[in-house]
């Protein structure tokens, strides 16, 4: 061998060398690592090694963070995030994950911010989680925007309170409480004078028709609930050609009880549309049923006086509104129905009226919040109300009229007769947004199919449902976990878990267990006897 090749042979035998020492090396140093490790320090986490003389650290302190524009934290890149949550409308909450604020009604998210649609929310929740209150804020942030909430049929109540603190009018109805008169044309007669005189004759003559039309079907609706069965089409034209009749030839506003002797004096023209052939004994063998039914509403019967005497509080156009029917007991199923149908038919009627006025220049615009609080009770109260709001929740873009729907589940829903149902699923599935509280794993099948949620989404709203803990030390119960935390969703969106909590103003006019607070005398009285008992057995064991 040449003494090159000799080199060479003698090079690559050390490289040979050196890399099976190098080899040998990393796995001898990697096994006295891991068994060090294992036997001192203990595993690798993402916090350091556990163990004694590890380093790991139990407590990481979390970095501070600060709110700014885009103009004033472009200069901390890449240490700046978006919030990734609308800033238009009323300040609900903040972000459960990231604490952004989330700003969150139905009409500015409509009108403002082009994100939906229809400017319409649908509530769903257990009771006791924040429903109410979240509305509530919504509607206390939109008359700061210039919206009226209105609030046509408290039944509880829980937005009396807040209706007053925001200078608004409370109208209160209940067996001696308030009368509510199903004739009273309201604002209709002036409005149609107003717009006569400003050279608006058409307009004019659909307010006044608009305003017959409402009367009677009123009236009807008072009949089918007293008698359990709609008028027939005769007793109808009769009503109707008696209301005509009354508004040329009364002096004032009429009652149920002037409806009733113009339908027993029986002028021509309801002779004619009851086809007596000119014969008084069979007309009044025609309208005895009618006329029965009406001395019954005139004269107290089943549904009191509440309709038949002249309006006591008047709905105003121009601030917040608040029915309190909160009075009427369940057990008064069809007093209650009918004090509901009552205060829709004349809550829009005036938003109705609003609207021409404004559309004739002569009124400001005005939009309206419509609450809708406990719907399943209000959908179960009586016929016509389901189709009532089946119309509002089509229509509400035309008519300048935002909507909140609250509930507890899609059950209330599905436990309406038959030819109900669907439309009240339909509220949901037309509903702008959806704010969903905590909700049982039951609730989950019906849900997701009319709205889509992913399974992160429904484990969040199914552990929002758990009841409350008990505090030892304080003897209460501490919040639900779920309390104040909902889930707004739009269409497929993914949705957005937002936390409510009240300022100090808020608690103060939003507290829904106020008479939870103080104990019962009656409780006072057994909490005493029970101590007596456990003393005297105490001595008597001793």
């Amino acid at each position: 061998m040449t003494p090159d090749q000799i080199a060479l042979a003698a090079l690559g035998g050390l490289v040979v060398v050196v890399a099976v020492g190098s080899l040998l090396f990393v796995r001898l140093g990697r096994k006295s690592t891991d068994a060090g490790s294992s036997t001192s320090a203990g595993a690798l986490s993402s916090r350091g090694y556990s163990g004694p003389g590890g380093g790991m650290s139990n407590f990481i302190q979390p970095p501070a963070e600060w709110r700014g524009t885009t103009l004033q934290v472009c200069g901390l890149w890449p240490y700046a995030i978006g919030a990734g949550t609308p800033m238009v409308g009323v300040p609900l909450g903040r972000h459960i994950h990231t604490g952004a604020t989330l700003c969150c009604d139905p009409i500015s998210w409509f009108q403002r911010a082009k994100l939906i649609s229809n400017p319409s929310l649908f509530v769903l929740g257990k009771p006791g989680l924040g429903k109410s209150t979240a509305v509530a804020r919504m509607a206390i942030g939109l008359a700061g925007y210039g919206v009226q909430p209105l609030v046509l049929g408290d039944l509880r109540p829980d937005y009396v309170e807040v209706i007053r603190a925001l200078g608004g009018q409370v109208i209160t109805l209940g067996r001696g409480r308030g009368h509510l008169n199903v004739l009273d044309p309201g604002e209709a007669k002036e409005a149609a004078q107003r717009l006569t005189e400003a050279g608006f004759p058409k307009e004019a003559g659909e307010v006044l028709e608009d305003a017959h039309g409402r009367r009677l079907a009123m009236v009807s609706s008072l009949l089918t609930i007293l008698r359990k069965s709609p008028p027939s089409d005769v007793e109808e034209s009769i009503v109707d050609q008696a209301l005509r009749y009354l508004d040329r030839n009364f002096d004032g506003v009429p009652v149920l009880g002037d409806l009733l002797n113009v339908v027993q004096q029986g002028p021509e023209e309801l002779r004619q549309v009851a086809v007596d052939r000119g014969d008084f004994a069979e007309y009044q063998r025609i309208t005895r049923g009618l006329e029965a039914s009406l001395i019954s509403l005139s004269r107290g019967g089943r549904l009191g006086e509440m309709f038949s005497q002249p309006t006591d509080n008047p709905m105003r156009l121009d601030r917040p509104v608040v029915y309190d029917i909160s009075a009427i007991g369940e057990a008064e199923g069809d007093l209650r129905a009918a004090t509901l149908l009552a205060c829709w038919s004349n809550g829009f009627a005036t938003v109705n009226i609003a609207n021409v006025l404004a559309d004739a220049g002569l009124e400001p615009r005005r939009h309206y919040f419509v609450i809708m609080d406990e719907l399943w009770r209000a959908l179960r109260a009586g016929n016509g109300i389901v189709d009532r709001v089946d119309f509002l929740t089509r229509l509400n873009r035309q008519v300048g009229v935002g909507t909140a729907m609250i509930s507890h589940t899609m059950a209330d829903l599905s436990a309406l007769p038959e030819e109900d149902r669907l439309k009240a699923k339909g509220f949901v599935e037309r509903a702008g947004m959806v704010m969903c509280a905590g909700l049982p794993y039951t609730e989950m099948p019906e849900l997701t199919s009319v709205i889509p949620f992913s399974e992160a989404e429904q484990e969040l709203l199914t552990g929002w449902q758990d009841p409350p803990a008990w505090d030892a030390a304080s003897g209460r119960e501490v919040d639900p976990p779920g309390r104040g935390k909902f889930l707004v969703k739009v269409g497929t969106r993914p949705g957005i878990p937002v936390e409510v909590r009240l300022t100090e103003a808020e608690r103060s006019i939003r507290d829904t267990n106020q008479r939870w607070y103080e104990q019962s005398r009656t409780g006072r009285r057994a909490l005493h006897v029970v101590e007596e008992l456990v003393e005297e057995h105490e001595e008597r064991v001793s």
